[in-house]
């Protein structure tokens, strides 16, 4: 039996993590010498390059990719392992997960896509962690995010890593207003959106993207009075009279109830959409399958969806 070495992987893996021999060897305190040798007794070892070498830079090669989703794989499950030891070995191996999400999701559907994971047969210790999407994609590189949320397919420069993206749906965008205001904005929408006040996501946002380029397709200017990253906040603001605003229909009837908004009508051809994010193809974790077959099931009822590199 042929026994793999499992330090000469480990220098592999940082090496193509780190996108340089430099970078890697500071963060194994090893010298640079040390780590390329170890590197190339591996290369040896497979009987393969694993990496293309343009100066100081370093790229994978086809079996150098391959090679790195393998120790991808086997490094998780060893910081898992000493998660686990340290927990308690009685802790079962899918008690906990940990869910990254954009700071700019409704905390609406957030609540709604991760609330299933308590009616699990097992106890799950949901822990969720919200920040720009780019910060967390670069955590779930690093394996400190099972899973992460949001309304785009996000990339990174700085980690080099495939991530899968997981369609879970996408909903309608309606229009909604305090009830004197939506009952204005109701007659002859929407060209009543004509210089009406609004309020917007930050143009950093897939929806507001999508929202302008509505706008300007019908050539209409709505008096926009602010612009927010945090959907709680400008639901507050859209409450108290301030402007209308857009939410995903799937969750019209929640906010509705907790605004105490009204429904003005619907951008047609707008559709806000949500995905899940892994660093792997096939989804495993219990409550990540959860999450997205309830997703696709109820929340958004929309067909199986293939994952998207």
């Amino acid at each position: 039996m042929e026994w793999l070495n499992y330090h000469h992987l480990l220098y592999f893996w940082t090496v193509a993590r780190e996108g340089s021999v430099t970078r890697a060897s500071e963060i194994l305190e090893l010298t640079q010498p040390t780590v390329s040798t170890q590197v190339a007794s591996l290369e040896k070892a497979f009987g393969t390059a694993l990496f293309r070498r343009t100066g100081r830079a370093v790229t994978l090669t086809e079996s150098g990719r391959l090679v790195y989703e393998y120790a991808d794989e086997i490094f998780k499950l060893g910081q898992e392992l000493v998660r686990v030891m340290k927990e308690g070995p009685s802790r079962a191996r899918s008690a906990r997960v940990v869910i990254g999400v954009a700071d700019v999701l409704p905390k609406f559907i957030v609540y709604r896509l991760l609330e299933p994971v308590y009616h699990l047969e097992e106890p799950v210790n949901l822990e969720v962690i919200e920040s720009k999407s780019d910060k967390l994609l670069t955590e779930l590189a690093m394996h400190n995010l099972d899973l992460v949320l949001t309304d785009s397919q996000v990339t990174t420069s700085t980690v080099k890593v495939k991530a899968y993206h997981h369609l879970l749906g996408e909903s309608p965008v309606g229009v909604m207003a305090k009830p004197s205001l939506a009952k204005r904005l109701r007659e002859s929408f929407p060209q009543s959106l004509q210089g009406a006040p609004f309020l917007l996501p930050t143009e950093s946002t897939s929806l507001r993207k999508a929202i302008d380029e509505w706008f300007t397709s019908r050539k209409l200017r709505p008096d926009i009075r602010g612009e927010f990253d945090d959907t709680a906040l400008l639901n507050s603001f859209g409450s108290g009279g301030v402007g209308a605003f857009c939410v995903a229909t799937a969750i019209e009837k929640e906010v509705r109830e907790q605004y105490g908004v009204e429904s003005v009508g619907v951008l047609d051809g707008v559709r806000e959409r949500f995905y899940a994010v892994t660093v792997e193809r096939r989804l495993r974790h219990p409550a990540i399958v959860k999450i997205t077959e309830t997703a696709r099931q109820e929340l958004f009822a929309s067909p199986h969806h293939e994952p998207e590199a």
